[in-house]
């Protein structure tokens, strides 16, 4: 059978095109097709793909921590956490650097890692601990921090000795840089960031005693448009849990909101919240400072070193943010302009969450907290 020249050209052509596209189709498919994150050496693992950049350029390798570190020597070591220990460390450079050290054999570290990653990589603020890098090197898994000098606030606010450091202009600008921070997580950065772990031991104070948040291993990101959270497992702090986080797993900003009133009010007096816990206190900081407040007699409670004035000002603001109704604690912004000046009017406190009229009793009219049901985390 013959055929003419462009029945040949057709019968050649159209084949070839046909095994061309189809290699094409196939290789296109296969750049598309997700890689499995499995393996938890690799970065991806602990991010989302957006994220992926960022992380890949945060890698250090684990010979130069080591060396850093004295190969984690104990003479190094800042102190010890619920996922594992923080160490100090010295770069070639000269830069010194904190490395958190995760256990190995914790399934929750791993989950704190890659929130700590997604989250912390994304945020700059003076009031925020920056993350400088990671290493995911022989099953090993590091987070490297900027090294603040002064370690953590708890480690100064409730020792006796050292909290004479802590004049009233140190507290205030503690106080107003930790609720700076706040706003910005909750309000102003790109994303909208609830902490849930706020507490004195994740505030760091820098050399010049600014204050840092850190730990991010609980936060949660939040939409824009979302108000709160639920989960069927509460973990958090002792005396620092807002009560509808507690009683019903609900968080939101209102639930850090109620975490930053307690510390303020543990800075002002320089007294932990949860002693009645762990110690032979028969009352909560809370009804203590209620207590006071009602009989007139609260600044009798603070250092008398302190401004009276601005001292009031941050005691009427704690009660204001650890009210039992997250609906009548204020949004960060706000707060920051009740602390900013006595221009800003301030509303008359309620009774605040968990007061109780009966020494032991962690009870209040409309809330009460169960301590034994609840999961603290030191």
């Amino acid at each position: 059978r013959k055929y003419s020249v462009p029945g040949m050209v057709l019968i050649i052509l159209l084949p070839t095109l046909a095994a061309i596209n189809f290699v094409a189709c196939f290789f296109f498919w296969r750049r598309k097709r997700p890689l499995p994150k499995t393996k938890q050496s690799d970065p991806s693992y602990f991010a989302d793909e957006e994220d992926n950049q960022s992380v890949d350029s945060m890698l250090i390798d684990i010979s130069t921590l080591r060396v850093a570190t004295g190969d984690f020597a104990d003479s190094n070591k800042l102190g010890d956490g619920g996922f594992g220990a923080v160490y100090k460390g010295i770069l070639p450079d000269g830069d010194e650097i904190a490395v958190k050290r995760l256990l190995k054999s914790s399934t929750q570290g791993v989950e704190e890692l890659k929130n700590e990653l997604s989250l912390v990589a994304k945020l700059r603020h003076k009031n925020l601990v920056t993350l400088l890098g990671v290493c995911l090197e022989q099953q090993e898994r590091l987070l490297i921090y900027e090294f603040i000098p002064n370690r953590s606030l708890d480690l100064i606010l409730f020792d006796e000795e050292k909290r004479q450091k802590l004049d009233w202009e140190t507290r205030y600008k503690i106080i107003n840089g930790v609720a700076r921070g706040l706003q910005y997580l909750h309000e102003d950065s790109q994303l909208k960031v609830v902490h849930r772990d706020l507490k004195a031991s994740n505030v760091l104070l820098d050399m010049n005693m600014n204050p840092k948040i850190s730990d991010f291993g609980l936060a949660k990101i939040f939409g824009r448009d979302q108000t709160q959270g639920v989960t069927n497992r509460v973990v958090g702090t002792y005396g620092y849990m807002a009560p509808e986080y507690v009683m019903r797993g609900n968080y939101s900003v209102k639930s850090d909101v109620f975490s930053f009133g307690v510390l303020v009010l543990e800075i002002v007096m320089g007294r932990k919240n949860s002693d009645c816990y762990n110690s032979h206190q028969s009352q909560d900081l809370l009804t203590t400072v209620w207590e006071h407040w009602t009989a007139g007699t609260v600044l009798e409670m603070a250092d008398p070193s302190m401004n009276k004035s601005d001292a009031l000002r941050c005691i009427h603001v704690g009660l204001l943010c650890i009210q039992g109704n997250p609906t009548d604690r204020p949004m960060m912004s706000t707060v920051a302009m009740m602390l900013g000046g006595d221009t800003f009017s301030l509303p008359a406190p309620s009774k605040p969450a968990f007061y109780s009229t009966n020494a032991g009793a962690n009870s209040s009219t409309g809330s009460s907290m169960s301590i034994p049901s609840v999961q603290a985390r030191s």
